[in-house]
Order: structure tokens, then C-alpha cells, then sequence
């Protein structure tokens, strides 16, 4: 497999600069070397920024971007051409749009972010496409659609578009469809609100695709797509009195092929796997996954670092994916005891615990993804390290999303971490990580080697490359 780089960077008033660099080859099995590298001026940086989300459409050809501005970046795959094979896999600004802004709740005397939570394509049926994105209350539901044609030739306007004096109209005209240049429209088409108390931490489609669910710290919510104004409570872990609440909701999904079926997952780190064939409200849950704690690592942390951030179904359906603050998780669904495989991401940061809990750090949400065949698993790390796992040979690769290491030519080399004792000239130690420097959003195409990875208010694309 041969993979190159690709970096895009936000800048304010919804507009990309890119600075192209440079193009260079990568070796396949050998170490990953930088292909393309976009930069920005780093004038421009502002917390809103930041990445807070990354989703690729169902075929791959889409790469969606969410930040805590509350804007929608979507990417285009360039096509392949026969004059410029080396463009094949790069992906190029397709369309951006505001999707949320700042609100105020006076009931509630609550602000509501405009920050993306999460993002997610339905299956495209025509020639648009259409996301659905979400804060922290609200879901939209938007499309973005081509427009080459604009209309002429109107009886009552003129071509400035204001309205003609009656008296002048002296005969009929049939308006006609003229060229343009190519424009990209995002318009909101649903917007689901109001159904939520707590805050929206993830949706997830139906493979009927007429339903999805949103979920919230204490409920989950299934909506028709074609109806804003009411929803179906699903699960409510709330309690009667709220000093009894011992855990929340972290995230949720629907299973790829059962409409029926989905999983959400608690802070406690269990799983629970739900049927709403059993009944309308699925507090009852039909499988439960934990693994029970070994007591002699039990310690003031264990709480914290067993909850988990990110639940995701493989992609046969037979086996689904978790993450906690120092592992990931395979499970199959046919053995709720314990995990099929566990990896550990950065067990090195089992002494660091005291330390990241002061700086909060410890309450990271790391995603996790599958790759096209279920084979090879990714999620990220601090210092703009990333891991991936291959489940076939168990082997494993720590590389760095780093803007300081895109030299021309400079070689992508796997990273290792050293713990005490002497360390080799290629080893970082545990004590010079930058805990500020965070890969918490990834993303896998669904079919090829591109993943996107998300670094602070960079994002980096690596693919395949063909010679």
C-alpha cells in the first residue's frame, strides 16, 4: 500500500487558504513519506477553528468537517485523469457553510455553542447529497446540491431581479435556462429541535433511512426525517430523583443492517445492546457487554478512565468497537463476557494519571474507526500521535500528524514512546508529550486506504497513490 498526505487548514469568514508545498512519492511497506501539504497562515487560528468532527459520505467521495464555529467543510475527491494520475485521492474544498450559531435558552438562562458535535451522511438517492448535523440541542438536515443553469427571460422582472413596472410589459416571454459557472448550494431543509434536555453527544442513521436517533447524557430520541416535530423516546436512564444518577449515556448507534437493533454506551463502561422489537421503550436491554475490573489495578481513577468515549459497529454487523481513555475494545456480539481483543493506545499514561486529571485532560474523548474490511482499527493519541491495529498479524504502527515533520522528502517514521531508562535518538519520551496536541476525530473511507485525521485545527488526509 502507497500513501501520501494531505493537509487543509481553516481560516476565519468561512474561506481556506491553501499554501501547496510540495509533492512527493511514498514507499508502500517501507516508511510513509509526506506527498502534498497545505498550509495556512497561522495569524488566522482562532478556537473556532478547531475540528470538532470528520465524516466521510457513504461511496467516499465526500469528506465532511465540522469545528466549534459551528461551519461544515466538505471535500471533493478529485477524479482520476490520464494527464495527472498523481492528483487521484486528493481531496479539494467542495462546499462550506454555516450549519449552527451561538443561542441563548432565556428559560433556562443557558447559552447553546454553535460547536459541530457530530456529523452524518445519508445514502445519496439523486444528485444531491444530504448531512445531518448537530450541537449540542439541535439536529439539521441539510442538502447541498449543484446549480450550472440560472433562469432568464422573467415577465415581471427584470434581469437585476426587481419587479417591472406593469405598464411596460408589452409581451409575453417564456424564460430560458442560460450557462453559469458551476455553484455548490447548502440549504437547511429540516431542523429538528426542542427534544433534547441534555446535550446531543452523537446521531446515528437507520438502514431504512427514514429514521435516525439522537442521544443525549440521559435519552435517546428516534425521529422520522420527514417529521420535525416529533420524536420517540427510545431509552431514558433518567432517574426519578437525580441523586441517584450513577451513570450517562456516551454514545450511540444503529446496527449497519438491522433497523431495529443499536447499542449506545455508558460511562461505567458497559454496553447494552437493544432490540425495539421487544418493546417501545428499550430500557430493557437485550445484551450487556463489561468486562469486569481486575482489582489489583483499581485505583481513584478507574471511574474515569473506564468510561467510554466512542461505540462503533464493524461493518459485517458481527463485531463492534470500543474506547476508553487507555484502550480499545473488540467485542463480539455473540460473547458478552469479555472482549474479543483488547489494544492498549497509550499505556505508557498509566503513571501520568495524577497529572492529567489536574489538567483535565483525562476527560478526552478519543473516537475510534474501522477500516473498509474490518481488519485494521485506528484511534488517536496525544502529541498528534495516532495508532493503528491490525487485527490479522497484531501488529501495530504509532505514527505523528505534525506540520513540524513536513520537510520535503521527510520520511513518515513510526514513533515510539520511552518509558524511564535510556532513550534512543529516535524514541520521545513520556515526559516531552504535549498533552495540548490531541488526535481525538478520525475517519476511514469506506472502501480504500484514505483515512482523515483530525489535529487540533489541521486536518490531514492520507491515501493511497498509484505510480
Amino acid at each position: 500500500m502507497i500513501l501520501c498526505r494531505t493537509v487543509y487548514l481553516f481560516v476565519q469568514e468561512q474561506t481556506l487558504r491553501f499554501l501547496p508545498l510540495f509533492h512527493i512519492l511514498i514507499s508502500g511497506k517501507g516508511p510513509w513519506i509526506l506527498v502534498s501539504l497545505f498550509l495556512r497562515d497561522h495569524n488566522y487560528a482562532t478556537e473556532a477553528d478547531i475540528i470538532s468532527t470528520v465524516e466521510f459520505n457513504p461511496t467516499g467521495e465526500l469528506l465532511a468537517t465540522g469545528d466549534k464555529g459551528g461551519r461544515v467543510v466538505v471535500f471533493q475527491r478529485e477524479q482520476e485523469s490520464k494527464n495527472q494520475p498523481h492528483r487521484r485521492g486528493e481531496y479539494n474544498v467542495y462546499s462550506t457553510f454555516q450549519s449552527h450559531e451561538p443561542e441563548f435558552d432565556y428559560l433556562k438562562s443557558l447559552e447553546i455553542e454553535e460547536k459541530i458535535n457530530k456529523i452524518r451522511w445519508l445514502p445519496q438517492q439523486n444528485a444531491a447529497y444530504f448531512l445531518l448535523s448537530t450541537n449540542d440541542k439541535t439536529v439539521k438536515l441539510w442538502k447541498i446540491s449543484e446549480r450550472d443553469k440560472r433562469p432568464e427571460g422573467y415577465n415581471l422582472k427584470d434581469e437585476d431581479g426587481r419587479i417591472r413596472d406593469p405598464s411596460t410589459i408589452t409581451a409575453l416571454r417564456v424564460p430560458v435556462l442560460q450557462p453559469m459557472d458551476l455553484m455548490v448550494e447548502a440549504t437547511p431543509r429540516r431542523v429538528f429541535s426542542n427534544a433534547h434536555t441534555y446535550h446531543i453527544n452523537s446521531i446515528s442513521v437507520s438502514n431504512d433511512y427514514e429514521t435516525y436517533m439522537s442521544t443525549d447524557d440521559l435519552r435517546i430520541n428516534l425521529w422520522n426525517l420527514e417529521i420535525t416535530n416529533q420524536s420517540f423516546n427510545i431509552v431514558d436512564i433518567k432517574p426519578a430523583n437525580m441523586e441517584e444518577l450513577t451513570e450517562v449515556i456516551t454514545a450511540a448507534e444503529f446496527h449497519p443492517n438491522q433497523c431495529n437493533t443499536f447499542i449506545y454506551s455508558s460511562s461505567k463502561g458497559s454496553i447494552r445492546l437493544c432490540d425495539m422489537r421487544a418493546s417501545a421503550l428499550c430500557d430493557n436491554h437485550c445484551k450487556f457487554f463489561e468486562e469486569p475490573e481486575d482489582p489489583s489495578n483499581r485505583s481513584f481513577f478507574s471511574e474515569i478512565i473506564s468510561s467510554i468515549s466512542d461505540v462503533k459497529f464493524s461493518h459485517s454487523g458481527r463485531y463492534l468497537m470500543t474506547r476508553d481513555y487507555l484502550t480499545v475494545k473488540v467485542w463480539d456480539l455473540n460473547m458478552e463476557s469479555k472482549p474479543l481483543e483488547t489494544y492498549q493506545v497509550h499505556d505508557y499514561l498509566r503513571s501520568k494519571l495524577c497529572s492529567l486529571y489536574e489538567n483535565d485532560c483525562i476527560f478526552d474523548k478519543f473516537e475510534c474507526v474501522w477500516n473498509g474490511s474490518d481488519s485494521v482499527i485506528m484511534t488517536g493519541s496525544y502529541n498528534n500521535f495516532f495508532r493503528m491495529f491490525d487485527r490479522n498479524t497484531k501488529r501495530d504502527v504509532t505514527l505523528e500528524a505534525s506540520r513540524e515533520n513536513s520537510k520535503p522528502r521527510a520520511i513518515l517514521k513510526p514513533r515510539k514512546v520511552c518509558v524511564g531508562g535510556k532513550r534512543r535518538k529516535d524514541e520521545i519520551s513520556v515526559d516531552s508529550l504535549d498533552f495540548s496536541k490531541k488526535i481525538l476525530h478520525t475517519a476511514w473511507h469506506p472502501s480504500e486506504n484514505i483515512i482523515a485525521v483530525a489535529a487540533t485545527n489541521n486536518l490531514y488526509i492520507f491515501q493511497d497513490k498509484v505510480n
